[in-house]
C-alpha cells in the first residue's frame, strides 16, 4: 500500500521504518523538511506539502506534536483536507484531548472521507517492532479499513468507540505511568544511602508486587538515570509535561481533580526548570533524589 506519513519525530519515524519493513511505500512531509529528507535514501518520497501527500497515496498517518499542530496540518492553507479527498483514509494518532479528534473527525467526514484516531501504548522500540498497543476511536467501517495498517504497527488494537474514546483511553494509560516516575523517585530516596547497584535495585522491584511492567521494558534506561548517568531520550520530559496538562484538563472538563496528578506535574516542571526538559522522561525517578539528598 501506499502510506503517506506527517510528522516525522521519534514515533513518526518509527512508523516509517516499521511500515517500510512491512513492504509498504511510503510518502513523508514534515514541517522541518531535513527529516523528511533524511528518509528519501531509504526509498520514501518527499512531499512538498500535507496537501500534495493527501493526493498521492491511499492512506494518511498522521502524528504531530499537539492540538495546535494537528490543526496547522489539516485545516492550514496547504492542509491535507485542502483539496478533493472524498473517499481518502486518515489515521491520526497524535496524542491530544480526546475534543481535538471529534473535531477533526467531523471536518474529515464532512470532506467525504474516512477517519481513524488511534493514540497508542508503547515508545520508540515497540513502535520500531510493530509492539504497540492500538487504541482506536471512529466508525466500525473505517477501523476495520485502518486495521491491516494499524496492525503493522500494533501488538494488539483495540477498537474503543467513537473518535476521541481512544485518546480518553490513552490518558487514561499513560497517567499511572506518568506517576510512577515521581513514586520510584521518591522510593528510591529510602534507600539511597545504602549505596547498592541501581540497576540490581530496579530488577529486584521489577520482581515485586511494587514493579509495574514499566520497568520490564525501561527498567536498565531507568537504572542509568539512578547511577547518575543520562540515556539517550525516546520519550521527553517536555513532551511528558504536555500529556500531564491534557490529562489534568480533561479531568476538569469531566468534573473531577486529579491531586496526585497535579503533585507530581508541579516536580516534574521544577525539573524542567532545572535543565531537565529534553532528558528522557524515566529520568524524572532520578530528579527527587537528586534535589532531596543531604
Amino acid at each position: 500500500m501506499r502510506i503517506g506519513i506527517v510528522g516525522l519525530g521519534a514515533m513518526g519515524k518509527a512508523f516509517a521504518d516499521r511500515l517500510a519493513e512491512c513492504g509498504h511505500e511510503l510518502v513523508v512531509w514534515n514541517r522541518t523538511r531535513a527529516k523528511a529528507e533524511a528518509l528519501a535514501g531509504s526509498g520514501a518520497e518527499v512531499a512538498e506539502t500535507p496537501a500534495a501527500l493527501a493526493g498521492a497515496v491511499e492512506a494518511v498517518i498522521s502524528i504531530v506534536t499537539d492540538s495546535e499542530a494537528v490543526e496547522a496540518v489539516y485545516r492550514g492553507p496547504e492542509g491535507l483536507l485542502s483539496g478533493d479527498v472524498a473517499g481518502q483514509l486518515f489515521i491520526e494518532m497524535s496524542t491530544v484531548p480526546p475534543a481535538t479528534q471529534m473535531r477533526l473527525s467531523e471536518a474529515v467526514g464532512a470532506k467525504g472521507a474516512a477517519f481513524v484516531e488511534c493514540a497508542v501504548s508503547g515508545s520508540v522500540g515497540p513502535a520500531r517492532q510493530g509492539r504497540l498497543i492500538g487504541l482506536a476511536g471512529g466508525s466500525a467501517e473505517a477501523v476495520a479499513r485502518a486495521r491491516p495498517i494499524l496492525d503493522c504497527l500494533c501488538r494488539r488494537v483495540e477498537h474503543i468507540g467513537p473518535a476521541g474514546s481512544g485518546a480518553s483511553v490513552k490518558l487514561t494509560v499513560n497517567l499511572p505511568l506518568m506517576l510512577y516516575f515521581q513514586a520510584l523517585g521518591e522510593a528510591y530516596a529510602l534507600s539511597r544511602h545504602l549505596g547498592v547497584d541501581t540497576a540490581w535495585l530496579i530488577d529486584l522491584l521489577a520482581d515485586t508486587t511494587g514493579g509495574p511492567n514499566l520497568l520490564k521494558a525501561r527498567g536498565p534506561a531507568i537504572a542509568t538515570a539512578l547511577a547518575g548517568e543520562e540515556p539517550p531520550p525516546s520519550f521527553t520530559v517536555e513532551t511528558l509535561l504536555k500529556d500531564l496538562r491534557t490529562m489534568i484538563g480533561e479531568a476538569d472538563r469531566l468534573g473531577y481533580g486529579l491531586p496526585l496528578a497535579e503533585s507530581a506535574l508541579a516536580v516534574y516542571e521544577d525539573a524542567a526548570r532545572s535543565g531537565w526538559a529534553g532528558r528522557d522522561a524515566g529520568t524524572l525517578a532520578a530528579y527527587w533524589p537528586s534535589i532531596t539528598r543531604s
